[in-house]
C-alpha cells in the first residue's frame, strides 16, 4: 500500500472546482502508476452522479471510485488546496484537504479508511495538515499513526 508518500502529496494546489481538485489528487496516483487514468475520470463521474457523499468531515474530501475502474495498487494521495472549494456538502464545505483513495478490494478500502480515520480523527492532526510547509511534517504525523 502506498499511503501518503512523498510523491503522493501536493501542498497548496491552485484549483478552482471540485472536478479539478479530484483530477489533481487523482493524477498524483496516476503519475506513480498506482491507478489508470480512467480511474480519475471514474472519480469525477461518481461525484457528478452521486454528489459530494465523500466530503466526510469539515473541510475533508475522500474521492474514490470502484476497484474495477482501474486501481493497480492500494494507494492514497493528499492534496491541500490553496483556496477552499465548495463541493456542495451542506455540512462540510468548503473543502481544503483532498485525499484520493485507490483500493483494489473492499478489504483494502477498509484498511485505507481505518488509517485515514486514525490520522483525521485527531483535530490536532487536521490542523497540522492545514499548516504544514514541508513533507517532513507529514512524515512525523504518519509516524504517530502507524500500527
Amino acid at each position: 500500500m502506498k499511503f501518503l508518500e512523498k510523491n503522493l502529496v501536493e501542498l497548496d494546489a491552485a484549483v478552482t472546482s471540485p472536478d479539478e481538485a479530484i483530477q489533481t489528487a487523482g493524477n498524483l496516483l496516476v503519475e506513480e502508476g498506482l491507478v489508470e487514468e480512467q480511474y480519475v475520470e471514474a472519480m469525477v463521474q461518481s461525484y457528478h452522479k452521486n454528489g459530494p457523499y465523500f466530503v466526510l468531515a469539515p473541510q475533508i474530501a475522500l474521492p474514490h471510485a470502484r476497484p474495477e475502474d482501474g486501481v493497480k495498487e492500494a494507494s492514497v494521495s493528499f492534496l491541500r488546496l490553496m483556496h477552499p472549494v465548495r463541493f456542495g456538502s451542506a455540512v462540510n464545505d468548503p473543502v481544503h484537504l483532498v485525499f484520493a483513495l485507490g483500493a483494489s478490494s473492499s478489504d483494502e478500502h477498509l484498511e485505507i479508511l481505518q488509517k485515514l480515520m486514525a490520522l483525521l480523527n485527531n483535530p490536532e492532526n487536521v490542523k497540522k495538515l492545514m499548516e504544514m510547509t514541508a513533507y517532513s511534517e507529514m512524515e512525523s504525523l504518519l509516524g504517530g499513526i502507524h500500527s
